[in-house]
């Protein structure tokens, strides 16, 4: 069910590693970088409650999320295909506002492939599987990111593509061609998903969550709003904090270490660039440890209590965002992210598991976009603030890793205080 989620995360990773390298490459200011990033939480803010929404009431002969996984993953692909291709695209747009455009469109389809793969979780797996279901989900997760951070620097290292700019470029090859391959491989593994789950059709999804005798009733998206279970508005408050952190981190990391290790500011330089691929590999690093603990995830929380092992992985995030403004050693930025991994991987699998139990099962897919607002609100604010805090921090990049570092040591501390739920705490 989730190997299609692998594809999509090479894809989401190399995004999250190189787009401010590809924007800063054709022309975006630094202290405006937060506001393109901004592309990704407003798309998933609108769009995955109307995938949710429609997902709960589509059927299809692929199913009710297939169609929707699969036509995101389409178009995700294609917009990967162009953005580091924006320069060549000035005679239609400046190349910055193609860029753009690009990861709007990018963001806005693997919004609609995401959502489905959580509800698809939630309707195939009873509660007795759903910390193993999303732990599972979470090691794929955190496998494709492997692959989409150590694109560049493999295909520097091991094939030889330049990682300079050549004569009348703007975006390395290495970028370029690393996102080739990421919007192919995602392509192929989403379509392994729809060829090769079966999703349960309405009658027995209906019996196996005893919905048989429900007597059908319209509900209204504002109704649906007055309901939302009180599980998901405790976890809010962690998710804020957390995906506030997150999103800092995946701004400012490029720019951040090129300043503060390589002594880089010039985003066409070979030391930036450098920096750049080297961004790829730390994340692939804390992706590793994030797969590595997913494996943990389940036994754990079963041990321990799934709020308690949410707590303690986000204040050892925190810590290792925290720790880089004491590392000038490239190789030594790699500890950081024992920490950084382990709380990625929780941020996956926990709130879900925690969440997932306390849904009305016919409107799982809306739920589960809905509380996509918890992830993308706390983006947007950070991508509005982003340069009025740099600003604040004298322009120093690595100084809004240690800001991310302390709000996800807040997250964890919110997760012990404000969520309540009782099923496997």
């Amino acid at each position: 069910m989730s190997f299609g989620f692998m594809g999509v995360q090479i894809g989401y990773s190399l995004q999250n590693a190189n787009t401010s390298r590809i924007l800063s490459a054709i022309g975006a200011d630094p202290h405006n970088l937060s506001l393109f990033w901004l592309a990704a939480p407003l798309a998933g803010l609108f769009v995955q409650p109307i995938v949710g929404l429609s997902s709960d009431k589509t059927w299809t002969r692929l199913g009710r999320r297939i169609p929707f996984i699969l036509g995101g993953a389409i178009v995700s692909a294609l917009a990967m295909f162009f953005m580091p291709n924006s320069e060549h695209f000035a005679q239609l747009l400046p190349a910055v506002f193609f860029g753009a455009m690009m990861l709007l469109f990018m963001d806005v389809s693997f919004n609609v492939t995401m959502q489905p793969f959580r509800a698809l979780v939630s309707d195939m797996v009873d509660e007795s599987q759903r910390n193993k279901g999303y732990a599972i989900q979470s090691f794929l997760i955190n496998v494709g990111a492997v692959v989409g951070s150590l694109l560049p620097f493999l295909l520097t290292n091991v094939f030889h593509v330049a990682n300079e700019p050549g004569a009348g470029q703007k975006v390395a090859p290495t970028v370029i061609w690393a996102f080739y391959f990421g919007g192919g491989v995602l392509l192929l593994s989403v379509l392994w998903t729809a060829l090769r789950t079966k999703e349960y059709p309405p009658e027995e999804y209906a019996k196996y969550n005893n919905l048989e005798d429900q007597v059908e009733e319209k509900v209204s998206f504002m109704d649906l709003l007055k309901n939302i279970p009180l599980t998901m508005k405790q976890l809010a408050i962690t998710q804020f904090f957390s995906w506030f952190a997150l999103f800092l981190m995946w701004v400012y990391t490029t720019q951040g270490i090129a300043e503060h290790v390589w002594g880089a500011s010039d985003a066409h330089s070979k030391e930036f660039n450098e920096a750049g691929n080297w961004t790829g590999v730390i994340f692939a690093a804390y992706s590793v440890f994030a797969a590595l603990f997913s494996l943990a995830i389940t036994p754990l929380a079963n041990k321990f209590g799934r709020k308690n092992v949410y707590m303690i992985s986000l204040i050892l995030g925190g810590l290792g965002l925290i720790s880089m403004l004491f590392i000038q050693d490239k190789n030594l930025l790699l500890i950081p992210m024992v920490g950084v991994g382990i709380s990625w991987a929780a941020i996956l699998a926990l709130p879900y598991a925690i969440l997932s139990s306390s849904l009305p099962p016919k409107q799982t897919g809306v739920y589960m976009g809905l509380f996509n607002a918890t992830i993308t609100i706390p983006q947007i604010a950070a991508g509005l603030l982003g340069g009025v805090i740099l600003s604040a921090v004298d322009g120093k990049a690595i100084n809004m890793l240690v800001i991310a570092g302390v709000s996800m040591a807040i997250a964890g501390v919110c997760a012990k205080l404000f969520i309540t739920a009782k099923e496997n705490d």
